[in-house]
């Protein structure tokens, strides 16, 4: 048996005690218990960590083997990572009867199935959703998913669902994160999620399972909508579990698999597409210094190349929400889509964020969201006719609380559908029309009415008025400014 000697004036008898079943470490000041007793060259990894100095192994026939420092704790916190992943999952696996799986047919979620079946024994039914983000991304997914190892493909067209029941409400709050995100991954995770428990119900699933990574928002999205819809549900979160620490070693594990390798090792940017936006991350946008470049966007032509003549676009509203493009009655989704070629033409919709992620910490995005830029500046502009100053403010901060809690995942969260009442409510009288001009990226607007405008011309005109008597208004300021006048009083011993 190996013996390890770290070089340190620290002895391991020091820092370590036995129990009959357990093992304690004396750690930074803190009694820590692993799940198993660790090994000799655990404990001098730990003390080696404390006092940074390099560990020695000692074999019985005499040799000896350095490591630095970086090794030995990258070594140890990997051992304790696996006990950790083994004892949360072992559970679980080899007694779970049917996975339904959200499946994209990319390189994460392809290598998925297989692992799925190789260390869960189950079998796995994919499930693709059809939120907007293009046949392309369609085509073949039967065949790839079949190949990868499922045991079928269950693809649901979302789009209306996704539009009317989530951008919609989202829409009419005028929730927006952060000064400038239009929420258009948010919005799309939870009628993903909610669509797979109802596949997992079709199929007779007792689990489900995504790609999303450990750094990520999109696990609290999806998981916070497994819990609100069927708490009974297990949950795998593969990238929370396995050895793959990126792009690579998903490649190569799908070689071994023989599973079809949708990328190659130099892919470039991390992209999320739906009917509402299209989002890009990685390569050079790591880096918040850097400008995007124009090849890289996908739904929206350079502003500077869009059409030198403007183009007019009249949105028709009721109760909060768009109904008609140019005097055309459209289906929500047919009225998104129309708008994301009109605005797109004329480059609308771009926006570079760095954003605080609920896990913690700030990323960098790139989004275009063309016809959601059209109709958040139609509704807003229509609610300046519709909605009084007072229900306008109150409205603005609870549109903040909304989009922390769409962004956050908590879309079935009581608080999140108590707040869509008053946003219903308050919008109720919200119907009219608004004209833009769209413009090389700018969306202008040159025109609204409602039938239920509070804007009256016989009040605010200059001229005459026999409801306005400008005389009232010294007798206002006097009881408006009272508390500021009374208060220097006060300093100047008035």
């Amino acid at each position: 048996m190996a013996q390890l000697k770290a070089i340190s004036p620290c002895s391991l008898t020091s820092l370590a005690f036995q129990a009959p079943k357990r093992e304690s470490l004396l750690f930074n000041d803190k009694v820590c218990c692993p799940r198993k007793s660790a090994s000799s060259s655990e404990l001098a990894a730990r003390t080696s960590e404390l006092h940074g100095h390099a560990v020695v192994a000692v074999s019985n026939s005499g040799g000896i083997t350095k490591f630095r420092n970086n090794q030995v704790i990258r070594a140890v916190l990997r051992s304790d990572r696996e006990t950790e992943v083994s004892e949360a999952t072992k559970g679980l696996r080899g007694k779970l009867n049917k996975v339904v799986l959200a499946y994209s047919g990319g390189l994460d979620t392809s290598v998925i199935v297989p692992w799925l079946r190789e260390n869960y024994g189950c079998d796995v039914v994919c499930f693709t959703a059809d939120v907007g983000q293009g046949i392309k991304e369609l085509d073949g997914l039967e065949a790839k998913a079949k190949a990868s190892g499922a045991s079928q493909l269950v693809v649901k067209d979302l789009q209306e669902e996704f539009v009317r029941d989530f951008i919609f409400p989202c829409l009419r709050a005028g929730a927006i994160y952060e000064r400038k995100y239009l929420l258009g991954t948010s919005m799309a995770r939870p009628v993903i999620a909610k669509a797979m428990v109802d596949v997992a119900k079709e199929v007779g699933a007792d689990a489900v399972s995504h790609g999303c990574t450990g750094k990520g928002n999109d696990q609290v999205r999806f998981e916070l909508t497994f819990f609100a819809l069927n708490p009974k549900l297990n949950v795998v979160a593969p990238w929370r579990e396995w050895d793959i620490t990126g792009r690579e070693d998903a490649i190569e594990y799908a070689k071994k698999h023989n599973v079809p390798v949708p990328v190659t090792k130099k892919s470039i940017y991390s992209r999320d597409r739906n009917l509402w936006h299209l989002s890009h991350e990685g390569d050079i946008l790591e880096d918040p210094a850097n400008e995007p470049k124009n090849d890289m966007y996908m739904m929206t032509v350079n502003p500077e190349e869009a059409p030198d003549k403007p183009e007019y676009v009249e949105i028709g509203i009721e109760l909060g929400l768009p109904v008609s493009v140019n005097g055309k009655v459209l289906s929500p989704a047919s009225l998104l889509a129309e708008l994301n070629e009109i605005g797109g033409k004329h480059g609308i919709g771009r926006i570079d964020l760095v954003e605080n992620r609920l896990v913690g910490m700030k990323s960098r995005g790139v989004y275009e969201t063309p016809g959601g830029t059209i109709l958040f500046a139609a509704v807003r502009e229509l609610e300046s006719l519709t909605i009084d100053r007072e229900s306008m403010q109150l409205k603005d901060s609870l549109a903040l609380k909304y989009a922390e809690l769409v962004y956050a995942g908590r879309w079935f969260d009581p608080l999140r559908e108590s707040m869509d009442a008053f946003m219903e409510k308050i919008t109720e009288t919200t119907t009219g029309s608004v004209t833009l001009k769209l413009y090389k990226g700018s969306v202008s607007v040159t025109g609204r009415k409602s039938p239920y405008s509070l804007y009256r011309q016989d009040i605010s005109s200059f001229e005459s008025s026999q409801i306005y008597d400008q005389a009232d208004a010294a007798g206002f300021i006097r009881l408006y400014g009272l508390p500021m006048r009374v208060r220097s009083m006060l300093k100047q011993g008035i």
